[in-house]
């Protein structure tokens, strides 16, 4: 039980955590563009939509 004490809720270690937090700040960053740029050909299409 002590060692829940110095580990993380995740299990995972600092760089491991860092290395997930990067890559899904890039994967939300992709995203989010190819969302605007489907919203703006849609806008583009069809006003009214």
């Amino acid at each position: 039980m002590s060692e829940g004490k110095n580990g993380s809720l995740s299990g995972l270690t600092a760089n491991e955590a860092k290395e997930f937090h990067g890559l899904f700040v890039t994967s939300f960053i992709i995203f989010t563009v190819i969302a605007i740029v489907a919203h703006f050909l849609v806008w583009q299409w069809r006003p009214w939509f």
